[in-house]
Formats: structure tokens, sequence, C-alpha cells
């Protein structure tokens, strides 16, 4: 048994055009934007969608949204997804990258919640 849950949605933007897009997004949702030096690929939109992180991230592809699944245990969570219909694309670290049927992108990472957070609203899987 695993368990996981839906983290994060990522408003994935082309390098070029990430920064007015943060803008954008942040005056739309009358949020704050957030950085971290560590992973400058990312400008989080605080509070955008309470709950869930909300950011846009730098990309070297087309524009786009997607989802990140964190899970305590990535592989079975993977396989799971790949069961259901996904395909896995790549991996970057330790997330793997998958195309859901449809075509949409989805990232599935290991948990980045607090634990109390990750223990309340996530599923177990069997």
């Amino acid at each position: 048994m695993h368990r996981s849950r839906v983290y994060a949605l990522l408003i994935d933007a082309p390098e070029a055009e990430a920064a007015r897009a943060a803008e954008f997004w942040s005056a739309a949702l009358g949020v704050d934007t957030r950085t971290h030096p560590a992973e400058p690929q990312f400008v989080g939109l605080h509070e955008a969608l309470p709950g869930l992180v909300t950011a846009v991230q730098a990309v070297d592809d087309a524009p786009r949204y997607h989802l990140d699944i964190e899970t305590d245990d990535v592989a079975a969570e993977t396989a799971r997804l790949v069961g259901l219909g996904a395909t896995e694309v790549s991996q970057w670290l330790e997330c793997r990258i998958l195309r859901a049927p449809g075509g949409h992108l989805l990232c599935v990472l290991p948990v980045e919640s607090p634990p109390e957070v990750f223990d309340a609203q996530s599923r177990t899987w069997s």
C-alpha cells in the first residue's frame, strides 16, 4: 500500500516568457509571488489555490499546465498511473514525468508537504 495526493498545479511557460507570466498570474489572481534561490525556475503564487502549491515554472517547451502528485512511494504511484493508461516520459531527479491519456503531463514526486498535511489529505492505494 502507498499514499498519494495532488500537491501542486504548475503553469509552465517558456523561459523567455516566464517572468511576465508570473507577473500576469500574480496580478490576475491577486496574490504575491515567492521565489526560492535553490529553484529559480519556479515562481510561487502564494495562496492562489488554498491547499495546493501553485507556481509558474520556466520550461524549454510549449506553454501548458501540469499537476504534481506527491507520494510516499514514487515507484508504486508511477506503476499505478501507468496501469491506468499513463506513459512514462522521463525522470528528473526523484521525479517521474508521465503523460496521461489526452496528452497532459504530470509529475510524481516524493512527499514535499508537511507530514500532517500529507497524512490528512492523501489517499491510500493498494
